[in-house]
């Protein structure tokens, strides 16, 4: 047998993680099938399964292992419901940070029939991933969230020239591989300096894109505008938390959280595809999570592979994805109940691969 084109970890994660990510690794090999892309799928013990099973939410070799795959599908993680004991931590932080996936790249985009509030949406938000407010990856050591009092909290907020140079440059390369339109997104007029230095980066990143049109909209205005005019945006580069919440905005837009895929990246060859949405304990188990997010954010890390590692296969296998979710999309005999259906998980799942065979 051929050597594998990519090695990719199957990472379940939490709740409806466990029916969600199979699907889309039932998909992806649908259409690796057709295109002849080889991978060779490896499954990894995460979240709640690997405490049980390992001691440990992340057990101890995961990071060295992952080190040696091309990419991996991380399935939501429900770590706020983890017991508070040794080893139960919050893995994707941690992998996130470590491996140096510094954008999060956060598509939005409308279908017909959905019950979304627009049509015609088209839009990439690219999220600063390792700094910002969040305490969790914005230090080394400790926490960037600290109580000196009963009755003080100080959060701390890092942004750096490195971090803001290197995620415009990410979001600059998506914006040119599509309308040539990219948005920052910042509050420069109250965190002058914070603020004030990721637009300086950033316009320091875009001279390097003369083909790309860079313009500017402070964060509440944009808040705003998504709510009102969303088909206006293309591309948008943003710092951590603003970006964690108006993706989260543009998600409801279109549809909700099932329709919010994203993708970890960085500047080595590395993919990490994670849906936006958490792990839905409430519906865990019942066949009706809608697994659109997690199979269109697998599309996302086999798309960008093949163009990071000149696979081509692997292109052609996520233009079948592609199709094969758009024409599921297309029939309420095909797609999950929150988005005006009425199949179940798997009955989506296999509309997709029936597709896909048809393609």
């Amino acid at each position: 047998m051929a050597s594998a084109h990519l090695i990719l970890g199957i990472l379940n994660g939490d709740d409806i993680g466990h029916e969600i990510v199979p699907a889309s690794v039932e998909v992806a090999k649908a259409a690796a099938e057709r295109t002849g892309l080889r991978i060779d799928w490896r499954p990894m013990p995460i979240g709640r399964t690997a405490l049980d099973t390992h001691g440990s939410t992340l057990p101890e070799g995961t990071l060295e292992t992952l080190a040696t795959f091309d990419g991996w599908i991380l399935g939501p993680i429900g770590h706020r419901d983890y017991p508070k004991v040794p080893g139960a931590i919050n893995p994707h932080p941690i992998l996130r940070k470590h491996f140096n996936l510094f954008a999060n790249v956060r598509p939005t985009r409308s279908y017909p029939d959905l019950g979304g509030l627009f049509e015609g949406v088209d839009l990439v938000i690219v999220r600063e991933n390792n700094e910002g407010f969040q305490p969790d990856r914005n230090v080394v050591a400790g926490s960037g969230e600290f109580r000196p009092t009963e009755d003080v909290t100080i959060s701390v907020r890092v942004i750096t020239r490195a971090g803001s140079y290197r995620v415009a440059k990410a979001a600059l390369e998506i914006a040119r591989s599509r309308r040539k339109r990219l948005t920052l997104v910042h509050k420069n007029t109250v965190f002058k300096l914070g603020c004030g230095m990721f637009v300086e980066e950033c316009y320091r990143a875009a001279k390097d894109y003369p083909d790309v049109t860079v313009d500017e909209v402070i964060v509440d205005t944009f808040a705003m505008r998504l709510v009102r005019d969303p088909q206006t945006f293309d591309t948008v580069v943003t710092t951590n938390m603003f970006g964690d919440i108006l993706t989260d905005e543009a998600a409801g837009l279109v549809g909700g959280l099932g329709m919010a895929p994203g993708l970890s990246i960085g500047n080595g060859n590395i993919a990490m595809a994670q849906a936006t949405h958490g792990s839905a304990p409430d519906i865990a188990g019942k066949n009706i999570a809608n697994p659109y997010a997690m199979i269109e954010s697998t599309r996302m890390m086999l798309d960008w592979l093949g163009r990071q590692r000149n696979v081509p296969e692997a292109v052609a296998a996520a233009q079948l994805m592609e199709q094969g979710m758009t024409a599921a999309l297309g029939d309420p005999a095909t797609r999950t109940p929150d988005i005006r259906g009425t199949a179940s998980t798997t009955g989506m799942t296999q509309g997709v691969l029936k597709a896909i065979a048809a393609a």
